[in-house]
């Protein structure tokens, strides 16, 4: 299999699980929908940047250590549902309080600010990295290309980003946005249940050993 037929597997294999709804999804719609298309743009590339995160540690062979070091693996998952549960917790607390229209997501720290929880929402999963490395290890040649070590960080990012992106643009629409508008507490906590859910999931999982 050519370098180029083995990239664009793993870009079909990523685009896929991208497209998956989870805590990532959740957190870039609700971005966009209750701040602005720039903030959600900003999100996107967030979760773009912990895409090539993940997939420079799968090819650095982290996933190795984290099997050989089970306790390690089972405490990023822990901590990393605690973590979402924390979005959660704050989601839910602000539900009730009104959108302020009048602030603009055009500031740098706004904008940074969304950036940073996109960020942090995408590699707060360490399943992440186990399902990078189970495609890369079934798609990838034994002997990787210095092409493929490269266009793969950069493939990833696409991929995710890409995918956001058209979330954010999706989300930050005048309808969702009227919609959000008014009934904003209930979408708020719903959006806050299902992160607490996935947090959770995470922490029982960790803590179980599984």
């Amino acid at each position: 299999m050519s370098s180029l037929s083995v990239f664009l597997s793993i870009a079909a294999a990523l685009s896929i699980g991208a497209m998956s709804p989870g805590p990532s999804f959740v957190m870039v719609s609700r971005i966009a929908v209750s701040r602005s298309r720039i903030d959600g743009l900003a999100a996107a590339l967030g979760m773009g940047l912990g895409g090539v995160v993940f997939s420079i540690l799968a090819l650095a062979g982290l996933t190795a250590l984290l099997s050989q070091f089970e306790w390690l693996y089972l405490a990023l998952k822990v901590a990393g549902g605690i973590y979402l549960i924390y979005i959660a917790f704050r989601i839910w607390r602000g539900a009730s309080d009104p959108l302020d229209m009048g602030e603009t997501a055009l500031g740098t720290c706004a904008v940074g600010r969304s950036f940073m929880s996109a960020f942090l929402t995408q590699i707060s999963n360490p399943k992440t990295i186990v399902v990078y490395a189970s495609i890369f290890a079934a798609l990838l040649p034994q002997s990787i290309p210095i092409g493929l070590i490269v266009a793969i960080p950069i493939g990833v990012f696409a991929v995710e980003a890409g995918w956001y992106t058209i979330v954010a643009y999706a989300f930050s629409a005048r309808h969702p946005r009227r919609v959000y508008l008014s009934a904003k507490a209930w979408i708020d906590r719903l959006a806050g249940t299902v992160m607490a859910g996935l947090g959770l999931q995470l922490v029982i999982s960790g803590l179980r050993g599984r």
